[in-house]
């Protein structure tokens, strides 16, 4: 089985949005705020099952869980979309996550 990393996710969404391109218009960086509005959106949707489902059964009921894994899936495309429009690379996320941990680590 393929590794999910940021390199592969970008890899997907490009394929996706070349596939689609003449219906969500592509990935410039003019669509971003476009794309990261729709991740607001899926974000409400991730905050709605917590809402009305609760803890428990989203780590307990295997449907609960499954959806809520896929709206949080849904974030995670969008996410990748608006560094795709931006031409963020997934070297260039990776080394600003670790430096950020690192930094929070000694924050307190």
């Amino acid at each position: 089985m393929e590794q999910l990393n940021f390199e592969t996710m970008q890899k997907m969404q490009q394929d996706l949005q070349e596939k689609y391109n003449n219906k969500w218009g592509g990935l410039p960086p003019e669509q971003a705020r476009q794309k990261l509005l729709w991740m607001y959106g899926e974000m409400g949707e991730v905050g709605d099952i917590m809402k009305k489902c609760g803890d428990e059964k989203i780590l307990s009921d295997s449907t609960v869980r499954s959806h809520f894994i896929e709206e949080m899936c849904d974030v995670l495309m969008y996410f990748n979309d608006v560094l795709l429009c931006y031409g963020v690379k997934p070297e260039e996320l990776e080394k600003a996550y670790f430096e950020k941990h690192k930094r929070n680590m000694n924050r307190w």
